[in-house]
Order: C-alpha cells, then sequence, then structure tokens
C-alpha cells in the first residue's frame, strides 16, 4: 500500500468514527455532514469523496461489529441451537452498543427504507436478513439442520423477534431491555422453533454421500445429532 494509500484509509476511517461518536452523542438527526467534518478536521468536500450522504454512515455503522459477531457464531462449539443463541446475544449487545440514536435511524429505515437510497435501500435489515439466511443455509449443508427446513420462514420469525425488541427498546425510551429478552427469547422459544428440524442420530447415518466427501463424514453425525441421541 502506498503513503497515499494509507491517507486515504485513514481520513475515511477517522470521517467514520468520528459521525459515529457524534450520531450516538446527538441522535442522527442533529448531526450535519458539516459538524462531522468540524470535528475531525476536514473539508466538507473531503466527506463526499468517501461518503455519497450522512445515511450511508449508518450502513457502516453495523457492519464490521456484525460481521464479527457472524464469524464467532459459526466458530462457537456447541448445537445450531447454542450457536444462534450466541449470535442474537451479540447482535443485541450490538445494538445496545451502538445507543438508543443509532437503533432508532436503523430502525427508520426499515420502515421508510426510501431514506436509504440505491444499494443502501434497507440498509441493516438486508445485511441482517442476508446474514441469517446464509447461517441457516449453511447448517443445512452441513447436517445440522434437515433439507426441509424451511430457511425463509426462520429467517423472517428471528428478524421480527430482533428488530421487534429494537423498536420497543426505543419506544421505551430504553427501559425495555433487548439484550435481557432476547436471553429469554433464545431459551424459551429458539429451541422449540428448531426441534423439528434438527437432524438426528438416525437421519444423519442415513444422509446420502455428498459429492466428494467419504463415507466416515457422510454418517459422522452433527454436533446437535449426537446431543440428542
Amino acid at each position: 500500500m502506498t503513503k497515499r494509500q494509507e491517507i486515504a484509509r485513514e481520513t475515511r476511517r477517522k470521517i467514520y468514527t468520528t459521525a459515529c461518536s457524534l450520531i450516538e452523542e446527538k441522535g442522527f438527526a442533529n448531526v450535519s455532514v458539516e459538524d462531522i467534518t468540524h470535528a475531525c478536521g476536514v473539508a466538507k468536500g473531503t466527506f463526499y469523496v468517501y461518503f455519497r450522504r450522512k445515511e450511508e454512515i449508518i450502513f457502516e455503522c453495523c457492519k464490521e461489529w456484525f460481521s464479527d459477531v457472524d464469524r464467532k457464531a459459526r466458530e462457537h462449539k456447541g448445537t445450531i441451537v447454542e450457536k444462534l443463541a450466541f449470535y442474537f446475544k451479540g447482535f443485541m449487545e450490538g445494538v445496545t452498543c451502538g445507543g438508543v440514536e443509532l437503533c432508532r435511524q436503523w430502525v427508520r429505515e426499515v420502515i421508510n427504507p426510501s431514506d436509504s437510497p440505491g444499494d443502501m435501500c434497507g440498509g441493516k435489515y438486508a445485511y441482517d436478513h442476508k446474514h441469517l439466511t446464509d447461517f441457516l443455509n449453511d447448517a443445512v449443508k452441513d447436517g445440522s439442520l434437515k433439507k426441509s427446513t424451511p430457511v425463509e420462514t426462520l429467517v423472517h420469525l428471528f428478524m421480527s423477534e430482533l428488530y421487534g425488541m429494537m423498536t420497543c427498546w426505543c419506544m421505551s425510551d430504553t427501559k425495555f431491555d433487548p439484550e435481557e429478552w432476547v436471553g429469554r427469547f433464545a431459551k424459551l422459544q429458539l429451541p422449540n422453533l428448531l426441534a423439528p428440524y434438527i437432524m438426528t442420530h438416525a437421519e444423519a447415518r442415513n444422509r446420502p454421500l455428498r459429492v466428494g466427501a467419504t463415507h466416515r463424514e457422510a454418517t459422522k453425525p452433527s454436533e446437535a445429532s449426537a446431543e440428542r441421541g
């Protein structure tokens, strides 16, 4: 990487972190592009070199944390239920860590996606939906879930729960505790929702041999299957 590229990357990072801090402190609606550029000591035109508009910052704010949550949940040792519980916990910690004003803006974008034009339309919701869909599809591929698993339906149920909790947090002015409630959901509802689709030991043993897989791999039960017996 050249010196010029390093400077450009650092400038973009500085604008991004400054904007996130201001939005968390003052609320999205109360922060202008001028506020951001003034706080980080760059010209207004410099902002538009890296971001098309202020709303793009909102989408950027979610990417780092939630990509990390997704990765850690996949690596988490346990059943598919435990992995998803880990994902939901990390997801909601990221929401509350960002602050209620940032959460309110994410919810506004879901309610009125036209506020985020072009490829940002749907913003965080579309991003989260894709991550959960990929998560469940991969669980089907590795045998943790049956092929008959209604992935799209489950994703919509999970998204409704998560964004419902986010909305309640915003509406209650933070009195509602989304981290506590996502824990309750993971404990009381998640196992029952997934139970019909978790591969049993016998089903895993009778799975057809995957192309390129050894017989031992094909007959090896998933972690969830082994636990269920």
